[in-house]
């Protein structure tokens, strides 16, 4: 599976989101403007020695990645749907893709794909989880959905 990341603004969640995609044979991709360096200590902190593991994917632009990926089914994580993760069928090289923490994906980009838009209900006490739970929530009902088959390369 793949996870994308969308102008990711805090080192420290992207590192957790690599530690994961390494332990489950996913890669990351981002798309720029990052909000840091990818030299920073912290996202190497957060990812801990898994950081250097990460297949890493870094495009320049929202277009470029859909350029480079034309065929690809991309789910897309909001608060803005009623349409819950955990009612979609994932498939092994599904995209999801998640927004910049304080503002999430563009509306632009969620109203071109209203059925691909997906949700972690919750409480309306707040405006969303932490970026790296809801990667992690969403991935992991994917890799579920998959019985957690990984490919052969996930031993890097």
């Amino acid at each position: 599976m793949n996870i994308v990341l969308y102008n990711p603004e805090i080192p420290y969640n992207t590192g957790n989101i690599g530690r994961t995609c390494v332990l489950t044979n996913t890669t990351l991709h981002l798309i720029k403007p990052l909000g840091f360096s990818l030299d920073e200590k912290q996202i190497k902190k957060a990812g801990l020695d898994y950081w250097k593991l990460v297949d890493l994917k870094v495009w320049e632009s929202f277009e470029e990645f859909l350029e480079a990926n034309p065929d690809a089914t991309i789910y897309y994580a909001t608060t803005k749907t009623k349409q819950k993760y955990s009612d979609v069928t994932y498939k092994e090289n599904d995209f999801i893709m998640f927004g910049p923490e304080s503002r999430g994906i563009p509306e632009e980009i969620l109203n071109k794909n209203p059925e691909r838009c997906i949700t972690i209900p919750m409480i309306p006490m707040g405006r969303s989880l932490n970026l790296s739970n809801s990667a992690a929530i969403i991935l992991y009902e994917g890799l579920r959905q998959l019985d957690f088959h990984y490919s052969q390369a996930d031993t890097r």
